[in-house]
């Protein structure tokens, strides 16, 4: 399993994910899922994979040969990022239709998903979840944020803390915030945790970052959170209970 997340605002992109892959808990490993495929200047790139990973390995060496042969579709030369979700999920139907009679005999599970987002000169910035079958959906203003993989544990702090206002530094702590409790509730994800952030406009990622296990940034982000989030329970208000004799009392009838 795996989780990545894409947030967007009016002021930029977040993109992150973790790292861990597992077939069982006797076979996990630690694979790249953030990948940067950006022309400075010209275009930014940003996608995260999710699922088989022989799959999306595959997925991942065609975008690349398409770019290094200079092949007419590829993701230096398609005009939006919306034909290049298109270009993504047809090279994610071709890898799967090739490998899929093998795959099924053994009962293989071979579904992938994709995060693409960033920004072509003469566009706005943009965010699209490309699903297993190839079609593809658009993060909005009303829908800020796109995930992948094992997502319900950091999907409330998402809905809790964002909206499309949402300044972008607050956005990554957002985003790290989402992976960490997702880590701390689910072992089939985990670190290293790689994370960009992109600014409108700007056609260059400037800031990108790599958190391995132990980081003292994570450590001090799980500790403050858990502190501030244990300081908030104990400020709630007891419940107030309704005892049976109160209700009994209160269905009498009365003169």
């Amino acid at each position: 399993m795996t989780y990545c997340l894409g947030i967007i605002t009016e002021s930029g992109l977040v993109m992150a994910s973790d790292s861990r892959t597992n077939a069982g808990v006797d076979q996990i490993s630690t694979y790249q899922k953030l990948f940067d495929f950006s022309c400075p200047g010209e275009r930014v790139v940003l996608i995260c994979t999710s699922g088989n990973l022989s799959i999306t390995q595959g997925v991942m060496n065609w975008l690349t040969k398409d770019i290094k042969t200079k092949a007419d579709n590829n993701l230096h030369s398609l005009p939006t990022l919306y034909e290049i979700s298109n270009y993504i999920g047809a090279k994610s139907r071709q890898v799967q239709q090739k490998d899929a009679e093998w795959l099924d005999k053994d009962g293989v599970d071979y579904k992938c998903n994709f995060l693409v987002g960033g920004q072509i000169k003469g566009e706005e910035l943009q965010l699209y979840r490309i699903y297993s079958q190839g079609n593809c959906i658009q993060a909005t203003p009303e829908t800020p944020f796109l995930q992948l993989g094992e997502t319900k544990y950091g999907k409330p702090i998402l809905d809790r803390t964002l909206n499309y206002q949402t300044s972008l530094e607050a956005a990554a702590k957002a985003a790290l915030l989402s992976i960490d409790s997702t880590m701390k509730s689910n072992i089939s994800v985990g670190p290293p945790i790689s994370i960009a952030m992109y600014e409108t406009d700007t056609f260059v990622v400037k800031h990108q970052l790599q958190l391995r296990l132990g980081d003292p940034y994570l450590a001090k982000m799980r500790k403050l959170w858990e502190e501030s989030l244990k300081q908030a329970f104990d400020n709630m208000p007891n419940i107030e209970w309704q005892h049976p004799a109160d209700s009994v009392a209160e269905d009498l009838p009365t003169d």
